[in-house]
């Protein structure tokens, strides 16, 4: 059995998309996955599969969740162990954390070359991205610079549609359960 964690793009949020987690659960479960944990209402799972095909087990996922709850949601499957060594590894730990201090991780699809130097800041200095490798971007949004922050945005422009991102708590909450 392997360990996987998954995240769905865009449920929940503002009305739409509703996936209740613990259909999500069950869908998971009917999958023969076992010991199925999701986490917070954002689309977050950590489960275990006897398919070591990830690309394969997350088309199958997709195919299902799209079937049962009747709309396409992107899925973004990691090992487990993945996401913990990024905790371990913390990418964070060198950046004074503030009230405005927001960490970001993004999560690709697929892994493409960075159209963009990295380290990388706005022009205001407000937006940082830190690191990327093995499909994970890690960045730093300051709102004491910025008032209307437009950080993901900038991630989606430079590195495509098929990605999504949790803050560093929801990291956090995620790792406890693998």
């Amino acid at each position: 059995m392997k360990k996987y964690v998954g995240l769905l793009r865009g449920v929940n949020v503002g009305g739409k998309h509703k996936v209740p987690m613990e259909d999500l659960k069950i869908v998971l479960q009917n999958l023969n996955c076992e010991n199925v944990y999701t986490i917070l209402n954002s689309g977050n799972v950590v489960f275990e599969s006897n398919v070591n095909d990830i690309r394969l087990l997350t088309k199958t996922i997709e195919n299902r969740i799209s079937s049962v709850f009747g709309f396409p949601i992107p899925l973004i499957l990691a090992e487990a162990k993945t996401i913990v060594s990024l905790m371990e590894n913390n990418p964070f730990k060198e950046i004074e954390e503030t009230t405005e201090t927001r960490f970001f991780v993004s999560f690709l699809k697929k892994s493409n070359k960075s159209p963009i130097e990295i380290p990388w800041s706005s022009e205001d200095q407000s937006f940082k991205i830190l690191r990327y490798e093995s499909k994970i971007i890690c960045s730093v949004l300051d709102l004491s610079k910025a008032n209307t922050p437009k950080a993901m945005g900038i991630v989606e422009a430079s590195f495509g549609k098929e990605i999504t991102t949790r803050n560093w708590n929801t990291i956090s909450r995620i790792v406890k359960k693998c």
